[in-house]
C-alpha cells in the first residue's frame, strides 16, 4: 500500500457510523472502547489503512466484523488495521481527536464482487450478501510508502475518500496511466489493479428495451440511507465484461451517465472478479474511469464519392445498417449525396429524411429501390419450364427517382409489385416488377444494372455474345460494377477465377463506353463498418445459411477505400468509376422529400366542419351552463375552438363525432382513450363523456353553477350531493381538472390523436361506416413494420456462439443485439388504425400500398410506410375494439337500466373498494380483502393489493389507482413508499396531469410546468434528472425534495383523461355487481372469460384445489392456467353469494352468452364445452331457432345443422346480407355432439333415427 495522505476522523461520529452495521450485541458494546485515529488513503489501489486505539481490552473479533462491512460500504479493494506510526502531514476533519492507547491488530480483507447482472437471479435492492473475510495473499503489502504527498484542502481529501472525484480528465476517480491494456476475452479469473478498454454496449432491461445503463437503489447499512448502483457493459473487439459503479446519490449517478452513451470508448482501472450470480462471467469494479478518443473512419479525398446502392435495416432479414447511422456516416465522410435502395421496398425513406433534417445537413438523399425485374407479355408474368412449377425468374434492378414524377412512379411501381405481382408470400415473398409495367412508369427514373443477380451481370456470367450484352445493357441508364469481394463466392464455389471476376467488371465498363453510358462502382452495402460483418453473419446463420461466416465485405466505403478496390483499372479509369461518374449521376437528381412535412396534414373535406363543431360546442355548453356562460366555461371553450379551428383540426372532431354518434345510435357506448378527454370541446360535441373542467356543480333545471377553483376537490364526482340553492333540484356533479395542453400541446398546435374504444362486437360495423363516410377507395389500414426484437436478437446471438462452440461473456453476446434489433422481419397492420385519404388526392403523394405480412392472398390493404412515418400527414382513425362497451351493452340488456343513468358516488358501490361486506361474502371465501374481483382496472392481483392498501373512498381515489397501475415506476419504489412514510395520497404523482396541475398550483410558470410534465412522463427525468431550470423553479415554489425525487423515478405516466374514462365504465360495472349481481356475472362470464363448463360441473372443492395448485406454481404456471384462475375466483364468489349455474341445455342455452334465468342463477352457454367453439355453438343455436319441432335424434340434429350451414352458404352465394346471428358460423361435427352428449346437454336424445323392438317394451 502506498498512501498519499490521511484523514483524522471525529471519533464519536465514526462510532455512530459503526453502530449502523449488523453486529453481534457483544461487539456493539465494545464500540465505545475503540477509536480510529487516522484513515490512510491509497487512491491508486483503492485501499485504506486504519490506525486505531482502544481504552481497554476489546473482543478480538471486532475489527474483523467491521472490515467486510466497511469494504462493501465504500467499495474498497483492501482494508488494513494497524498500530499507529509516527505522524506525518494530515488533513484534519472538524472536531478531530486522537486517543493514545493502542493495541494493534493487522487484518487485510479483499472485496468480493456484489454485482447483480442482467442474467441470473439478482437480489432486490437492499442489503447485499455479506462476504466472508479472505486472508491476504502472501505478497500483500500493508506497509507505508515513505514518500507521502500532502493534499491541501478538505475537499480533495473528501473526494479521495469516496473515490468520486471528477477531475484530471477522469469521469470517475483520479487519472491513471495505462501501461498495459488487458483484452477482455483474457479475463477468465480474478485480477487486481488492471486496465481494460472498450466501448459501452447495450443491454436489455426488464421490458426488453435496449439501454446503456441499468441501475438500482441499494440500501446502506443505515436503513434511511441508500446508494445508487449503476451497471453497464464494456465491449472490445473480442469480448465483454459487466461493470458496476456505486454512487452516493442519484444526482451523482445521473451526472456520470450524462457524459456517456452507447458506443463511448472508455479506459477503466480496477479489479475483475467472477460475477456473484453467474460465476462463469466476469465483473469489473472500477477505481477510475476516463474517456478515450477513438479514431473513426474518415474520408479524406478532396472530391468524395457518392454511394448509389445502399441497403438499410428495411431490407428484410438481409441488411443491418441503421438508417440514422448511415446518414450520419455519409455526412461525416463529407459525401454530398447518398442513395437508399432497399430490396423491393422504400420503407426507410422517412427515417432517412428525418435523420438528415435532425442533423441540419445539406446531404442530398437519392430515393430508390432495388427491385425484382421479371419478363412478361402484356402484364402476364412469364414462367420458366412447365406451368405447374410456378417458378418465376427475376433479376435485380436499381431504380432511382430523379424528380417528383419519378418519385410518384416509384411509389406506383412499389404498390403494383406488392398488390398485383408479388411472387410467393411471407418471408420469401418477392414483389416483382414486370418489364412492360416498368416501361410504362419509367418517366423520372434512372435505371441501374444492379449487382451479380442483375440481368446484365448474369448474362456476362453466361458468356452471352457482345451483341446480346449490348442489347441488355442498353435498357439501363447506367451500369454498375462492385468490389471483387462482393462476388468472391463465385470464386469460392469454383465457378470463376479471380482473374475472370476482374474481367467481368472490365467487360461491363467497356459495354458502358460503347453505349455512351456511365459505369459506376457501388458498394451494395448491407452494413456500415467492416467489423459489423459478424453481426450479419449471426443474422444469416439464424436463417440457415451454411456460408454465413464467409461474409462478403459489404460495408459502406470511403473514397480511398473504394479506389483501393479497383486498382486493376488504371488510375484514371478507377477515379472515373468511383468518383466522377457517381457524382454525375447524383447531379442529375433533384432534392426530394419522400413524404410531406409533419405540419402538412391532408384531411378529408367535410363541408362546414368548422361551423358545425363551434355550433355543437356552444349549443351543449348553453344547455349545461346557461345562456350566459360562466367565465371559466367561456374562456376554455374559446381557447380550445380557436386552436382547433385555427389549425384546421375541426374536421377531425367532426369525424369523431359522427363515429361516436353512429355507435350510440346502435346502442353501444363509446369509451375514450388517451388524452381526448382533456378537450372540453370533445366533451361538448359528445366525443367523450369526460369533462375536463375544474370540479363543479351544475343544476340540470335552472343551470345554476358552482365551480371550485382552488383544488378543493380532485374530481367533481367527489363532491357531496347538493340541492340547487336556486330551485332545489338535485345538482349534477362533474369536472376532473384536466388541462387541454395534455391533448394538443401548450400552444394547441399538436395534431389531435382521437382514440376511441368501440364495442368489440360493433367494431367491424364502425370500420364499415368509415367506408360509407369517405368511400371504400379512400380508406386503408395503417401499416406497421415488424422488426427483430431485442429478445429475439439475443436468442440469435446466443445460438450462434453456442453452436459454434465459442466461449463468450454474456455482455459480449448482448453487444450484437443492437445490430440485429430493428431489422425488418415482415409487415403488419394497426389493429384499429384506419388511414383516410382525401377524395381529390392520389395516395402515391404520401405512400405506396401493400398487403400486411406480405400475404398476397389477404384482402386487406395497408400503407406501405409504417403509419408512424405519415401519422401527421394523413388522418388516422383509431377505431379500437374493447370489451367494456360490450359488457355494458349486456348489462343494459339484462337490467333494463341505461348505463348513463347509473349514479356515481353510490355508497354501497364504493364500499367494495375497501371490503367485501356488501357482497355478503368473507375475504376467506373469495381469496381477497376487497370486492373488486372482475372489475376492470381493479381486479388484478397487483391492483387488488394496491386497493387494499389505499382503501379508496372517492372516485378520484380509484382514478389514482388506475394511474398508479398503468404507469411505470409510479407505484412500486415511488408513491407506495411515499404513502407508507406518511405523505398524503393526494400529493403523490399518479398521472401525467398531476405534475402540471400541482406545479401550477404551487406557482410554477404554466409553460414550464407543462414542459416538466412532458419531461417527467416520458421518463427523461429518470434517465437524466430534472433540468436545472425545472429544479430551480420547483425549489423557488417550495416543492419538496421528495416530490422532485419522485419525478426523477417515474419512467412513464398515464393520462388522467384515459384513467377517468376507464374508471367511469369500471364504476358502472361495479355498481351492477353490487345491485344487479346476476346480470353482472352473466355479462362478465360472457365477455371477459373463456369459461370451461366442466370445471363448474366438478364443483367448488375442485375449483379451490385448481387455484391453489396454480398459485403454488408461481411464475412457472402456464398462462392459460393463470387466466383460468381469474374467472374461477369469480365463480367461487358468485357461489358464495348464494347464486347457482344452470347447466348447458341444447334448447335453453344461448350460443355464447351466459344469461340470467331467474332470481337464483344464470344459464351456461353452449360454447363453454371443450370441443364446442363459438362458431359451432352459433350454428347449433341457429338450427334450434329455425326448427320449431324437437329433434328426434342426434343424427337428426346433425342433419339439420348441415342444412343450416348450406342455407347460409347459398345466401352468401346470392350476395344477400346476413343477419347478425347468421355470421361467423362453424361446422358442427360428431366431436361437438359427443361433447354435448357426454355433458348431458342433449338429455335422452338417441344417437340414431333407427328404433329397435326394445324401444316399445
Amino acid at each position: 500500500m502506498k498512501p498519499s495522505f490521511y484523514l483524522e476522523p471525529d471519533a464519536e461520529k465514526m462510532r455512530s457510523f459503526f453502530r449502523t452495521f449488523s453486529l453481534h450485541e457483544d461487539l456493539i458494546a465494545d464500540l465505545i472502547k475503540i477509536s480510529i485515529s487516522k484513515i490512510w488513503i491509497d487512491e491508486a489501489d483503492n485501499s485504506w489503512e486504519l490506525e486505531y486505539t482502544h481504552s481497554e481490552s476489546i473482543d478480538s473479533r471486532l475489527p474483523d466484523a467491521l472490515t467486510g462491512q466497511i469494504i462493501n460500504y465504500f467499495n474498497l479493494k483492501n482494508l488494513c488495521w494497524k498500530k499507529p506510526e509516527q505522524e506525518t502531514g494530515s488533513v484534519p476533519l472538524p472536531d478531530s481527536e486522537v486517543q493514545k492507547d493502542n493495541n494493534p491488530t493487522a487484518i487485510e480483507t479483499e472485496q468480493k464482487d456484489n454485482n447483480p447482472t442482467a442474467e441470473g437471479n439478482a437480489p432486490e435492492a437492499g442489503y447485499y450478501p455479506d462476504v466472508p473475510a479472505e486472508e491476504p495473499p502472501p505478497d500483500a503489502d500493508c506497509g507505508f510508502d515513505s514518500n507521502i504527498e500532502e493534499d491541501e484542502t478538505y475537499m480533495q481529501a473528501y473526494n479521495a475518500l469516496y473515490g468520486k472525484k471528477f477531475a484530471d480528465g477522469c469521469l470517475f476517480g483520479k487519472n491513471f496511466k495505462a501501461d498495459t491494456v488487458i483484452p477482455l476475452n483474457e479475463l477468465t479469473e480474478a485480477r487486481r489493479h488492471i486496465v481494460i478498454q472498450g466501448h459501452i454496449g447495450t443491454q436489455r432491461d426488464k421490458d426488453d428495451k435496449l439501454v446503456a445503463f441499468a441501475e438500482r437503489e441499494v440500501r446502506g447499512r443505515n436503513k434511511d440511507s441508500s446508494r445508487l448502483l449503476v451497471l453497464f457493459n464494456i465491449i472490445d473487439a473480442d469480448g465483454g465484461i459487466y461493470v458496476k459503479v456505486f454512487f452516493d446519490d442519484r444526482e451523482e449517478g445521473n451526472e456520470f451517465k450524462k457524459q456517456l452513451k452507447t458506443g463511448t470508448e472508455l479506459q477503466l482501472l480496477g479489479n475483475a472478479e467472477p460475477d456473484q450470480y453467474n460465476h462463469e462471467a466476469m465483473t469489473f469494479t472500477p477505481i477510475a474511469i476516463k474517456k478515450i478518443e477513438v479514431r473513426q473512419r474518415e474520408d479524406h479525398a478532396p472530391v468524395k464519392r457518392v454511394e448509389l446502392h445502399c441497403h438499410t435495416k428495411m431490407s428484410k432479414l438481409d441488411a443491418i445498417t441503421p438508417m440514422a447511422d448511415l446518414v450520419k456516416t455519409a455526412i461525416r465522410f463529407g459525401h454530398k449525396a447518398l442513395a437508399i435502395t432497399d430490396h423491393g421496398v422504400i420503407q426507410a425513406f422517412p427515417f432517412c429524411q428525418d435523420a438528415v433534417e435532425d442533423a441540419g445537413s445539406d446531404l442530398k438523399l437519392i430515393y430508390g429501390c432495388e427491385g425484382y425485374l421479371t419478363s412478361d407479355e402484356n402484364g402476364e408474368i412469364l414462367r420458366e419450364g412447365l406451368p405447374h412449377t410456378q417458378k418465376i425468374r427475376s433479376n435485380h434492378i436499381i431504380l432511382l427517382a430523379k424528380n417528383y414524377t419519378g418519385l410518384r412512379n416509384l411509389y406506383k411501381l412499389v404498390t403494383l409489385s406488392h398488390l398485383s405481382y408479388q411472387n410467393g408470400t411471407g418471408v420469401r415473398a418477392r414483389p416483382l416488377i414486370p418489364r412492360s409495367i416498368l416501361e410504362e412508369l419509367r418517366d423520372g427514373l434512372l435505371l441501374g444494372s444492379a449487382c451479380e443477380i442483375g440481368e446484365l451481370y448474369q448474362a456476362v456470367e453466361q458468356g452471352k455474345s457482345e451483341e446480346e450484352l449490348l442489347k441488355i445493357a442498353d435498357f439501363y441508364d447506367y451500369l454498375e460494377i462492385q468490389p471483387l469481394g462482393n462476388n468472391a463466392f463465385l470464386e469460392r464455389e469454383g465457378r470463376f477465377t479471380h482473374d475472370q471476376l476482374i474481367e467481368h467488371n472490365k467487360l461491363i465498363y467497356r459495354l458502358a463506353k460503347k453505349l455512351g453510358k456511365l459505369c459506376v462502382a457501388t458498394c451494395d452495402s448491407h452494413f456500415l463498418n467492416p467489423e459489423d460483418a459478424k453481426t450479419r453473419a449471426i443474422l444469416q446463420y439464424s436463417q440457415g445459411y451454411n456460408d454465413a461466416d464467409m461474409q462478403a465485405p459489404l460495408y459502406f466505403r470511403t473514397t480511398e477505400e473504394m479506389l483501393a478496390e479497383f486498382t486493376y483499372f488504371d488510375e484514371e479509369t478507377a477515379y472515373e468509376i468511383c468518383v466522377t461518374n457517381p457524382n454525375k449521376i447524383a447531379d442529375q437528381i433533384c432534392r426530394l422529400k419522400p413524404v410531406p412535412d409533419r405540419d402538412q396534414l391532408y384531411s378529408p373535406a367535410i363541408s362546414g366542419a368548422e361551423e358545425e363543431i363551434e355550433r355543437k360546442s356552444y349549443e351543449k355548453a348553453h344547455r349545461y351552463y346557461g345562456d350566459t356562460l360562466p367565465k371559466v366555461v367561456e374562456d376554455r371553450l374559446k381557447m380550445e375552438l380557436d386552436a382547433i379551428i385555427g389549425h384546421g383540426y375541426a374536421v377531425l372532431y367532426e369525424i369523431a363525432h359522427k363515429l361516436v354518434k353512429h355507435s350510440m345510435d346502435e346502442g353501444y357506448l363509446v369509451g375514450s382513450r388517451g388524452s381526448v378527454g382533456s378537450s372540453f370541446v370533445a366533451c361538448m360535441t359528445d366525443i367523450t363523456e369526460v369533462n375536463p373542467l375544474i370540479p363543479h356543480y351544475r343544476c340540470p333545471k335552472c343551470r345554476h353553477t358552482e365551480f371550485f377553483e382552488h383544488n378543493e376537490y380532485a374530481s367533481g364526482f367527489d363532491l357531496p350531493p347538493k340541492n340547487c340553492p336556486e330551485c332545489g333540484t338535485d345538482m349534477a356533479r362533474d369536472g376532473h381538472n384536466i388541462p387541454f395542453a395534455v391533448f394538443m400541446g401548450f400552444h394547441g398546435d399538436k395534431v389531435p390523436d382521437i382514440d376511441l374504444n368501440f364495442s368489440d362486437e360493433y367494431q367491424h360495423r364502425a370500420h364499415k361506416y368509415t367506408e360509407e363516410l369517405f368511400g371504400r377507395d379512400n380508406v386503408c389500414r395503417a401499416g406497421t413494420i415488424a422488426t427483430i426484437a431485442p429478445k429475439t436478437a439475443w436468442s440469435y446471438a446466443k445460438k450462434y456462439f453456442e453452436e459454434h462452440n465459442i466461449p463468450a461473456h454474456p455482455a459480449y453476446v448482448e453487444s450484437f443485439i443492437a445490430g440485429l434489433n430493428g431489422v425488418k422481419r415482415t409487415t403488419g397492420q394497426h389493429p384499429a388504425g384506419i388511414m383516410v385519404i382525401p377524395r381529390d388526392m392520389d395516395i402515391h403523394y404520401i405512400t405506396p400500398m401493400s398487403h400486411p405480412a406480405d400475404d398476397k392472398n389477404s384482402n386487406i390493404i395497408t400503407t406501405h410506410y409504417d403509419y408512424h412515418s405519415i401519422n401527421d400527414r394523413l388522418v388516422k382513425l383509431d377505431i379500437l375494439g374493447h370489451v367494456d362497451p360490450t359488457m355494458i351493452k349486456r348489462l343494459e340488456e339484462f337490467t333494463g337500466i341505461n348505463a348513463m343513468d347509473i349514479p356515481v358516488g353510490d355508497p354501497d358501490t364504493m364500499s367494495i373498494f375497501s371490503s367485501t361486506e356488501k357482497l355478503g361474502v368473507t375475504p376467506e371465501q373469495i381469496g381477497t380483502n376487497v370486492g373488486t374481483l372482475g372489475i376492470p382496472e381493479c381486479g388484478t392481483r397487483f391492483t387488488l393489493d394496491m386497493i387494499h392498501e389505499l382503501k379508496p373512498k372517492l372516485f378520484s381515489d380509484i382514478v389514482r389507482v388506475s394511474g398508479y397501475s398503468h404507469g411505470t415506476n409510479v407505484w412500486i419504489g415511488n408513491a407506495k413508499d411515499l404513502i407508507e412514510s406518511g405523505h398524503p395520497v393526494e400529493q403523490t404523482i399518479s398521472t401525467r396531469d398531476d405534475v402540471m396541475t400541482s406545479l401550477i398550483a404551487k406557482g410554477v410558470d404554466p409553460a414550464l410546468a407543462f414542459k416538466t410534465m412532458e419531461y417527467v412522463r416520458k421518463g427523461k427525468a429518470a434517465k437524466k434528472g430534472l433540468e436545472p431550470a425545472m429544479k430551480e423553479a420547483m425549489e423557488k415554489a417550495h416543492v419538496p425534495d421528495w416530490y422532485m425525487k419522485s419525478c426523477e423515478t417515474v419512467q412513464y405516466l398515464f393520462p388522467k383523461a384515459h384513467a377517468v374514462a376507464y374508471v367511469l365504465n369500471a364504476y358502472r360495472i361495479a355498481y351492477c355487481k353490487v345491485h344487479h349481481p346476476l346480470a353482472y356475472y352473466a355479462a362478465y362470464f360472457s365477455q371477459r372469460a373463456d369459461v370451461d363448463a366442466t370445471y363448474i360441473a366438478k364443483g367448488e372443492s375442485f375449483i379451490r384445489q385448481y387455484i391453489k395448485n396454480v398459485e403454488l406454481q408461481g411464475k412457472e404456471a402456464k398462462a392459460v392456467d393463470k387466466d383460468n384462475v381469474v374467472y374461477l375466483q369469480l365463480i367461487l364468489e358468485m357461489l358464495a353469494r348464494g347464486f347457482v349455474f344452470y347447466p348447458i341445455d341444447l334448447y335453453k342455452s344461448h350460443a355464447y352468452q351466459f344469461r340470467p334465468e331467474d332470481e337464483k342463477g344464470i344459464r351456461i352457454p353452449l360454447c363453454c364445452l371443450p370441443g364446442v367453439g363459438k362458431g359451432v355453438a352459433r350454428t347449433l343455436s341457429l338450427t334450434v331457432k329455425n326448427n320449431p319441432r324437437d329433434f328426434i335424434s342426434q343424427e337428426d340434429l346433425l342433419s339439420c345443422c348441415r342444412q343450416t350451414e348450406q342455407n347460409i352458404t347459398d345466401k352468401i352465394a346470392r350476395r344477400e346480407e346476413l343477419l347478425p346471428e347468421e355470421e361467423e358460423l362453424g361446422h358442427v361435427g360428431q366431436t361437438a355432439l359427443d361433447a354435448l352428449a357426454d355433458y348431458g346437454a342433449l338429455g335422452d336424445l338417441p344417437v340414431s333415427n333407427q328404433m329397435d323392438l326394445f324401444s316399445f317394451s
